[in-house]
């Protein structure tokens, strides 16, 4: 008996049109023991009605290994580096992904994309979320323009009336955009989408950044009740100011990793995707949404810490904090003014 809505399964199909699943062609779709099973479902359902060839590739979720929860990493463990999973997902042309925590910065990836299996990393959301997000024709072209002007920027700037002055050398940065699809071999997404993004290289990151009531802490699921200052040099958080909750919090997070690595800045971009909703994280229980769509809110500066293997740092260790009523500049020409895209 299926225990799904009909719209939710209809999005499923949607997306893997977009990623132009084809009759006949072979999928994997990748879950591990502790994945949404509903998503599971649906995405198996979506094709076998699409005429597909599902294989599931299931493994046993990780056991921890940190001193402290890890949340929305983007670096599955579940893997692991199985030669079974791994011959089966390299047999297929399209992967969907159903990890929590997504393989999109799994050390699995470059060998998968290597083999020409294009990914699509199914972020685990409640499948509400996914159909009100669903990707459709046309959200490429604005992301993709995004990132050619990021790519060719030399100086990111970001300033806000809360005091934010940050100042990164952007030049050279590995620059990546998603759209909430993937047509091409070798290629990722992830859904939802709408966000672009640089990994900045080491030493290029210094200034002051103001997390001001109402922005929002991912790893915690939290929209933030006081201002938190965090002083930023050579990519590093070195100082963070600021009384209550969210500051002392954040401290005591940092510090039970016993690694400067978490510290480190992982990348800096904006959300992109005008039906994402700020409001996102009051509509389901935190357990039913994995914060995604506060990723993507159209005009936000996200700004991640942790791990960045294009600066040679590797670490579980991770913030994803969307921040909101911003000015980001490139090359002193403003892409988002005070919170709101720059057409």
């Amino acid at each position: 008996m299926k225990s799904w809505e009909a719209g939710w399964q209809d999005a499923f199909e949607q997306a893997f049109r977009l990623c132009c699943v084809a009759p006949g062609e072979p999928v994997a779709v990748l879950a591990e023991s502790l994945s949404r099973p509903v998503n599971v479902a649906l995405a198996e359902a979506a094709l076998q009605r699409l005429g597909a060839r599902p294989v599931r590739v299931t493994l046993p979720s990780p056991r921890p290994t940190a001193p402290v929860p890890v949340r929305s990493t983007g670096a599955s463990r579940a893997i692991a580096g199985h030669p079974g999973a791994l011959a089966a997902i390299g047999a297929c042309s399209f992967l969907v992904d159903l990890t929590v925590e997504g393989v999109l910065h799994a050390p699995e990836l470059p060998a998968i994309l290597g083999g020409g299996t294009r990914v699509l990393m199914v972020s685990n959301e409640h499948p509400e979320t996914l159909e009100r997000l669903v990707p459709l024709e046309g959200d490429d072209a604005p992301v993709k323009a995004a990132v050619k002007r990021l790519r060719a920027a030399r100086r990111m700037r970001v300033s806000s009336a809360a005091g934010t002055a940050l100042d990164i050398a952007i030049e050279g940065a590995p620059v990546a955009g998603v759209w909430g699809w993937t047509d091409r071999p070798g290629t990722v997404a992830h859904w939802p989408g709408g966000v672009v993004v640089a990994f900045p290289r080491a030493g290029t990151v210094n200034g002051r950044l103001v997390l001001d009531a109402g922005d929002v802490n991912l790893s915690f699921k939290r929209y933030l009740e006081r201002p938190v200052v965090l002083t930023i040099e050579d990519d590093h958080v070195t100082r963070i100011e600021g009384e209550g909750a969210d500051a002392a919090m954040m401290r005591r997070h940092l510090e039970a990793w016993g690694d400067p690595l978490a510290y480190a800045v992982s990348h800096v971009g904006w959300g992109m995707n005008p039906r994402a909703r700020y409001e996102a994280l009051l509509f389901h229980d935190r357990s039913d949404t994995n914060g995604t769509e506060l990723r993507a809110v159209a005009g936000n500066f996200l700004f991640s810490t942790g791990a960045n293997e294009f600066a040679g740092r590797h670490t579980e260790g991770h913030f994803d904090i969307p921040v909101f009523n911003t000015t980001i500049e490139l090359d002193g020409e403003a892409v988002v003014r005070e919170g709101r895209l720059v057409a």
